[in-house]
């Protein structure tokens, strides 16, 4: 049986906010763990890089500030709760274990009535002011 090792990326290293320890790309990482340690509203935290893309977690509730990224398109997984993403032709409607992936350029606002909680999967950050984040 042939054994294939993959290489462990030593400048590639992230905070595990669940252990407050540093781990490397090839780590497990339990992404209902990472949510729990969450706090903030529409904050992103990273859990992982892979082929150019960044995956984040993230919990929101209310609104996010309408807003668009012309750099990339924008995945959306959610764990927990009913997100609605509005667009400006329509509203996505997402529930538990429900993928939508917001082509880049298209303005967008996510909401949520209650706490929801979600992957997303880009580029970079878009947890900033520019990226629609409430209260910047």
């Amino acid at each position: 049986m042939r054994r294939f090792t993959l290489p462990v990326m030593a400048n590639v290293m992230y905070h595990n906010p669940v252990s407050s320890r540093e781990f490397s790309t090839v780590d497990k990482v339990n992404i209902r763990q990472v949510l729990v340690s969450v706090t903030e509203h529409w904050s992103q935290t990273i859990i992982g890089e892979a082929n150019g893309q960044v995956f984040k977690v993230a919990k929101g509730i209310g609104e996010t500030k309408w807003h668009k990224h012309d750099d990339q398109d924008e995945l959306f997984i959610l764990y927990k709760g009913h997100l609605t993403i509005q667009l400006r032709d329509r509203n996505i409607e997402l529930y538990e274990d429900d993928m939508f992936i917001v082509p880049k350029g298209v303005e967008h606002c996510p909401k949520a009535e209650h706490e929801v909680e979600f992957l997303i999967v880009g580029l970079n950050v878009t947890s900033n002011a520019h990226g629609g984040k409430p209260n910047l």
